[in-house]
């Protein structure tokens, strides 16, 4: 998975989304993938675990999305999946406390993650949750691709770059999602991802990939689900 690794790492994300794209389509073209993540079939919610141990067995590649209250998730994971009820969307931020395993297609998990710094959950709880999380996040061995989701009408805010550079160090793969583009003119959206990435740059050379989306316009959609596909088909290619 080296090459998917070094592409997802550059600082170009408009050329990355191009290549992923087009790789996803020869690969299908080809024969040499038999997975279509840019067409969902079937979402069929599998089972919420409270810790790593409740998982389900690790039999499919699991892709993960997270990110703090109030971010858009809930939205962007129906969106993506083409459901509106697939995961619950609550006025009240934090309402994920579990670790929640959709099955798509038949061929990968959509694992939807407890954010972090939710408020309404009692002190006792947080930590548990967050413990959880952290635990998947460093043990699952089938995690393909963590999606890290940033509220692109705010500037850089320190829980999301902690997390990121947490992430970082952990050498998990992980992708930047701005949510929410609709909410913000293109001049805010770009100066918001410049700045992130200004604060990144300070720990890392190469950058993640970066994609912008909006639920309410669908933007990004078919970005993100090719980059699933791309690593769906990468991945089955070193398996053969």
């Amino acid at each position: 998975m080296g090459v998917l690794r070094e592409i997802a790492g550059g600082s170009k994300p408009l050329l990355q989304t191009k290549i992923l794209m087009s790789v996803a389509l020869l690969l299908r073209h080809t024969g040499r993938a038999t997975f279509n993540a840019m067409h969902i079939t079937s979402a069929i919610f599998d089972l919420s675990a409270p810790d790593l141990e409740s998982c389900p067995p690790e039999s499919l590649l699991e892709f993960a999305f997270i990110g703090r209250s109030n971010v858009g998730k809930s939205s962007l994971l129906n969106m993506l999946s083409g459901k509106k009820d697939l995961a619950r969307v609550s006025i009240t931020p934090g309402h994920t406390k579990t670790i929640n395993f959709f099955t798509m297609n038949n061929d990968w998990y959509l694992v939807d993650l407890p954010g972090y710094g939710f408020a309404q959950v009692a002190r006792e709880n947080r930590a548990k949750f967050n413990d959880a999380v952290t635990h998947y996040l460093t043990n699952r061995s089938n995690l393909a691709c963590i999606f890290v989701l940033i509220n692109s009408r705010h500037e850089p805010q320190g829980i999301d770059l902690e997390f990121v550079h947490w992430l970082g160090d952990q050498t998990t793969r992980f992708v930047l999602v701005f949510t929410k583009t609709d909410k913000v003119t293109a001049t805010e959206l770009q100066k918001n991802i410049d700045l992130f990435k200004e604060q990144m740059a300070l720990w890392w050379e190469d950058l993640p990939a970066i994609f912008t989306t909006s639920a309410v316009t669908r933007q990004g959609r078919t970005e993100l689900l090719a980059h699933v596909e791309t690593i769906l088909a990468k991945g089955l290619e070193d398996e053969s």
